[in-house]
């Protein structure tokens, strides 16, 4: 896999639903501050409106090989194109009512920053390098490279409340558009309830 952006999904294993977010849709986020890379500490229940959280396992650093065996775990590839997504549709997500979009891992920041600076994002990520927000929430996690990483997943929250889960997320580079779908359907409705 030389080309991050150019996979062939067709050959990659696709995570299944194993419940592992089920329980997430309605629950408060916990008062929990994260590392971000621009440098604040970002407490996601405390934010108002409608906030983008997507979780991905790890990006590699350009000089690091794949790890052995990852291509092999089920929703584990695809960093890299999910982000680029997000980044690319940022502008219409915010359009569509999302006030805020973060990614999230259990990466610490120093790393996340070297990803922001070559992906061009748009946004911050959030590390929860000591599974803080993982445990609080029972996010889905794996173990490979003896790292605990979260699988997969997108959480839209409403006034720090999880309103949507998308789960799993597969292939990886399509969740943003999902996401975008998800929003202007539900804005709309918004509206509507508004003007009723």
């Amino acid at each position: 896999m030389k080309d991050p952006m150019n996979i062939d999904w067709s050959t990659m294993p696709a995570p299944i639903d194993d419940g592992g977010a089920s329980h997430l849709k309605g629950l408060r986020m916990p008062s929990i501050e994260l590392n971000s890379t621009d440098g604040d500490a970002v407490d996601l229940s405390r934010l108002a409106g409608r906030a983008v959280i997507y979780a991905y396992p790890r990006k590699k650093r350009p000089d690091e090989p794949v790890p052995d065996g990852w291509l092999s775990i089920p929703g584990a590839p695809g960093c890299t194109p999910q982000s680029c997504a997000f980044r690319d549709h940022a502008a219409e997500m915010k359009a569509a009512g999302a006030t805020d979009i973060f990614g999230l891992s259990t990466q610490h920041t120093p790393d996340q920053r070297g990803a922001v600076e070559r992906l061009h994002l748009s946004y911050p990520l959030l590390s929860d390098d000591r599974l803080l927000l993982t445990r609080a929430l029972s996010l889905p996690t794996f173990t490979a490279m003896g790292m605990t990483l979260l699988k997969r997943l997108t959480m839209v929250i409403n006034d720090g409340v999880i309103e949507h889960v998308f789960y799993p997320v597969f292939p990886p580079h399509r969740n943003a558009a999902e996401v975008l779908a998800w929003l202007e359907l539900n804005n709309k409705f918004s509206a509507m309830k508004e003007d009723n």
